[in-house]
C-alpha cells in the first residue's frame, strides 16, 4: 500500500479543528499534501479547511475516502462515532487501513468491533495545545498494530507536539484526566491569579500580560530540565518570604488533596463514558 514513492495515503473522517490541526502540522513537517484527504459533511467546513490545507483533497464521501487511503484517522465526535464505522465497515474490511482514532472516550476495541474486527487500531488522547503544535499526545496500540503502524501514527501525532506511548489502554483514562483536561486546570490557575491581581488593583491588561507570561515560562524552564518540581519550587521559595507565604497557605487548605480528587474525578468520568460508549 501507498501513493507516490512509498508515501502512505492518510485520510480523516472529521473536519473539526483537530483534523486541522493535525493535517496542517503534516503539512507544515513536509508531508505531500497530494497524501491527505479529509472527509467532511459541512460544507461551510470544508471551505474553511480548502483555505488553509493546499493542495489537500477536502469532500463528503466517507466510504470513497476509506477505500482510497493507508492509514484511516477517526476524527469524529464519539457520540457520532459508531454510526460512523457502520457506515463506512465494509469499506474498511476491504482496504484494512491502520486506524488512528482521537475520539475522546471510545476503546480500541469497540473501534475494531464496530468495523468488523481483526484491526490495526491505534488509540490518541490529544490535547487542545495542538492547534498551535505544543500539543501532548498518549498513544495506545491494539495488538494488530505492528512497528510499522506504530511509526506511522507516531508521524502523524509528532506533526502537533510531543507523544508518549502506553502500554495498557486504561492509561488513556488517566491520560484524559491529565493532560486531555489538564489545559483547563492551567487556565483556571491563570484566571484566579488575574482576577486576584485586578482585586488588589491591577489592571486587567497588566495582570493577564504577568499571568499568562509567567506560566508559559514555567513550563518552558520545566521543560528544559532534569530538576524535580519540589527542586524548583525551592529556587523560587525562599524561607521566610513572599512565596513561602503563599504556599504554606495553600498547603493548610490541602491543594494537594484537592487536586488528586479532581483528577480522579476525571479519570473514573472517561472510564464511566468508555463504558457507556460500549454498551
Amino acid at each position: 500500500m501507498g501513493g507516490k514513492n512509498g508515501g502512505k495515503r492518510i485520510g480523516f473522517i472529521g473536519g473539526g479543528n483537530m483534523t486541522l490541526a493535525i493535517a496542517g502540522g503534516l503539512l507544515k513537517s513536509g508531508y505531500p499534501g497530494a497524501l491527505i484527504k479529509v472527509s467532511e459533511p459541512i460544507a461551510e467546513q470544508r471551505l474553511r479547511l480548502s483555505k488553509v490545507l493546499a493542495d489537500v483533497d477536502i469532500g463528503a464521501d466517507n466510504v470513497a475516502l476509506t477505500g482510497n487511503v493507508d492509514c484511516l484517522v477517526l476524527a469524529t465526535k464519539p457520540q457520532v462515532l459508531g454510526q460512523v464505522c457502520a457506515q463506512i465497515a465494509a469499506a474498511v474490511q476491504r482496504r484494512k487501513p491502520l486506524l488512528v482514532s482521537i475520539a475522546a472516550g471510545v476503546r480500541s476495541r469497540a473501534i475494531s468491533s464496530w468495523l468488523g474486527g481483526g484491526l490495526a487500531v491505534v488509540r490518541v488522547m490529544p490535547n487542545q495545545p495542538a492547534l498551535l503544535g505544543l500539543g501532548a499526545s498518549a498513544l495506545f496500540a491494539n495488538e494488530q498494530a505492528d512497528a510499522d503502524d506504530r511509526a506511522l501514527a507516531a508521524k502523524i501525532m509528532a506533526a502537533v507536539g510531543q507523544l508518549v506511548w502506553v502500554r495498557d489502554e486504561a492509561d488513556i483514562d488517566v491520560v484524559t484526566a491529565i493532560s486531555g483536561s489538564g489545559p483547563a486546570y492551567f487556565y483556571l490557575l491563570i484566571d484566579m491569579l488575574i482576577k486576584t491581581a485586578t482585586d488588589m488593583g491591577l489592571d486587567d491588561a497588566t495582570a493577564r500580560t504577568l499571568a499568562v507570561q509567567t506560566a508559559l515560562g514555567a513550563a518552558a524552564l520545566a521543560a528544559d530540565c532534569d530538576s524535580t518540581m519540589d527542586e524548583l519550587i525551592a529556587l523560587v521559595r525562599s524561607p521566610g518570604g513572599t512565596t513561602a507565604a503563599a504556599l504554606e497557605r495553600l498547603e493548610q487548605h490541602g491543594v494537594r488533596a484537592i487536586f488528586a480528587t479532581a483528577l480522579r474525578a476525571a479519570r473514573d468520568r472517561a472510564v464511566l463514558l468508555a463504558d457507556e460508549a460500549e454498551q
